[in-house]
Formats: C-alpha cells, sequence, structure tokens
C-alpha cells in the first residue's frame, strides 16, 4: 500500500481529488491535511470582501471532496517537513509520513514589525488570515461614521482588487473612508499592458484613490507607515498585499529552495531535489519566474492529478507549459470589471458578468 498526502488544500488539489473520485488508483492511501475544509477560491475573495458574496460561496468543502474521494481528513496545520524522513509535523502535535507528498500551501506575507497602537493591518495572504481580520472588525467598522483613512499596500491586482473591495464594504457599513495605494513601483500593474494599467488608474480614480508610486514601506508606526525615502502616510486600516513571501517552515526541510524560499521544481511539477514531492500553485518556484496568482494553480491542477497517478503507477510524467498571455479579470467593486490578455484590455459591466459567470461554474466544478 502506497502513502500519498495532499498538503494544503489549494485549487490543484481540489482538481486532483475530483479526478481520484471519479478512478481512484488501487492500493493507494490518500490523506489530506488542511487546517481550513472549507478554501476560498481566489478569484470570488474581492467579491466577497466587497459584500456580492457570502463566504461560503466563494469556497470549496474539502471536506466533502476528501470523502467522495475516500481520503483521510487530518484538519490541522503543517509546521515542518523533513524531507529525510518523509515525515510532516503537524500544529496539534504528531506526525503523517508518505511515500508521495503534494505541497499546495500558497504563499505568506512578510510584514514589517507594527509598534502597539498602530494601525489594523489586514493581509491578503493566506486567505484564511484576510477574512479573519476581516470578521475581527466586527460592529466596529460598521459603527464608523468618521473618515477612514484606509492605505492598500502593492500595485498588482491584488493589491488593486482588494482595496477597491474593501473600500465598498466600509461604504456600506458607513463609513467615509479616504483611500491611498502605495506601490514600490512607480506604476501599477507591472507586466500587464499599456491600456490595462490605464484602465486601472481610472478605476482608482474613479473611486478618489490616491496612488503613490516608489513608496518602498519599511515600518508601521504609531500613526501610520513609513518608506524607505522618509516619506510617510498617515494609516487606520492596511490592507498588505505587497509581494508574496514563502512560509518559513519551508526553510527547515531539506528541499531545494529558490532564493526567496519557494521550493524549486522541474516541469513534471517535482521538487527538484526530492523528486517524489510535487509543489504546486504559490509555494513553487518554476525556473522562469511565474506571477503569484491563482490562475496559474489552477493550470497546474489537471497536470498534477496526471503526474501523481502516473508517478504511483510508473507511468510517464507530462510536461506543464504556462499559457504566456493569461486571461486575467479584475474586479472593480463598481459593477464593473477589467478583462486582460496581453496587450489587449476593456472594462465594463460585460466583463464583470464574465468573470461571475466563469467563477460561479469554477466553484461549481467541485459540488
Amino acid at each position: 500500500m502506497c502513502r500519498l498526502l495532499l498538503i494544503g488544500a489549494g485549487h490543484a488539489s481540489a482538481e486532483l481529488l475530483r479526478r481520484w473520485a471519479a478512478a481512484p488508483p488501487p492500493d493507494v492511501e490518500l490523506t489530506l491535511v488542511t487546517p481550513d475544509t472549507l478554501a476560498p477560491y481566489s478569484g470570488m475573495v474581492p467579491g466577497w470582501l466587497a459584500g456580492a458574496y457570502a463566504w461560503e460561496q466563494c469556497c470549496i468543502d474539502f471536506a466533502r471532496l476528501a470523502e467522495r474521494a475516500r481520503a483521510r481528513l487530518v484538519a490541522d496545520r503543517v509546521v515542518a517537513l523533513d524531507a529525510a524522513r518523509r515525515e510532516v509535523a503537524l500544529a496539534g502535535g504528531g506526525t503523517v509520513g508518505a511515500d508521495v507528498m503534494v505541497l499546495n500551501i500558497g504563499s505568506t506575507v512578510r510584514l514589517p514589525q507594527a509598534r502597539d497602537g498602530g494601525p489594523v493591518v489586514l493581509p491578503t495572504r493566506p486567505l484564511g488570515a484576510l477574512r479573519a481580520a476581516v470578521d475581527a472588525l466586527g460592529a466596529a467598522s460598521r459603527q464608523r461614521a468618521r473618515a477612514v483613512e484606509l492605505v492598500g499596500v502593492g500595485g498588482g491586482a491584488a493589491g488593486i482588487e482588494t482595496l477597491l473591495a474593501l473600500r465598498r464594504r466600509l461604504l456600506r457599513a458607513g463609513a467615509e473612508p479616504r483611500c491611498t495605494l502605495l506601490s514600490r513601483d512607480t506604476e501599477v500593474l507591472r507586466g500587464f499592458g499599456p491600456r490595462a494599467r490605464r484602465l486601472a488608474c481610472d478605476a482608482l480614480a474613479r473611486a478618489a484613490v490616491e496612488l503613490r508610486g516608489g513608496f518602498d514601506v519599511q515600518r508601521i508606526g504609531p500613526h501610520g507607515l513609513g518608506a524607505r525615502d522618509g516619506r510617510s502616510q498617515p494609516a487606520d486600516l492596511v490592507l498588505w498585499a505587497g509581494g508574496a513571501a514563502a512560509h518559513a517552515w519551508l526553510g527547515g526541510s531539506g528541499l531545494a529552495l529558490d532564493a526567496a524560499g519557494f521550493v524549486r521544481i522541474d516541469t513534471t511539477l517535482r521538487s527538484l531535489s526530492h523528486p517524489w514531492l510535487f509543489a504546486v500553485g504559490d509555494c513553487a518556484a518554476w525556473h522562469a519566474p511565474l506571477p503569484k496568482a491563482g490562475v496559474y494553480s489552477v493550470r497546474m491542477g489537471p497536470v498534477l492529478a496526471h503526474n501523481v497517478a502516473a508517478a504511483l503507477a510508473g507511468r510517464a510524467l507530462r510536461a506543464y507549459r504556462p499559457q504566456r498571455d493569461q486571461l486575467v479579470l479584475l474586479n472593480t467593486a463598481d459593477g464593473a470589471a477589467i478583462a486582460s490578455r496581453g496587450r489587449v484590455a476593456a472594462a465594463g459591466r460585460w466583463a464583470m458578468r464574465w468573470k461571475d459567470s466563469i467563477d460561479r461554474a469554477f466553484i461549481a466544478r467541485y459540488r
């Protein structure tokens, strides 16, 4: 009996479980370890943040998926991995060993040291932490009638979407947010075409969001944020979407990692140092850097499912080939969205309807 361990309830893990339920390989014991059995689909999180969806509408039910796939579910968090022993340690105590492992744990963020009495910080990674931080605002945020200094950190797609969405949520709660977006780069949406960047700037302008480029946040003080060059930014709420970071415990795993601490993989999604381990999504380091975006984990899903089954059966593995130009749909939290692919981009309510249809179809696939 071979032991297969899935670590993390990411998009690619969902696809593996769905296919496993339809055609489970013989003589394989499957275990899933995840702290959250309801795992959000990243594409719908800005819609939830803006109030368009309930949290449950955005989530894949991994308890149900595991049951269908006849997998053992361990509702716990991995805190260490020992590649030499082929086992992981759990936050709740104990270890789980396996012959083959799949890492689909996403990424986190690194925050500057914050002083007591400073702004409330809402990290956008992991997504479960974002939900907990938003829920913790609770009645206090709903009752605020005064102006709130809302600051987003990160000029990428996630930073723009979540800032506009949280602004919408605060407006609905009766607050009067003054919004600022801080970007380390001098312009937003680095890597996108010029038209997509213009449309994003238009959306920020319509929402009266001030954009401050070249602002490299180094500290969180009692009154706001401080940049490397000495500039400051007042803040009551800080939405942190700057830079994905690797989970620290990977550093002691013995796996081959890149300079940022992500697991180095080959074209078949296997670890370069330990080919019995697969890594997908944000936690993986492709030989040519890929954006840390959920769309790549989704696209890796079918290849992962095929390759894990092939590895267990001793068959040939398939290469993953990322698309050169991904379709990106950004929710601007005003009933519209920006559709971008390569240098082509457009915006409107039709784009939001398109995005909503795609997102709902994706979730339905796993129900």
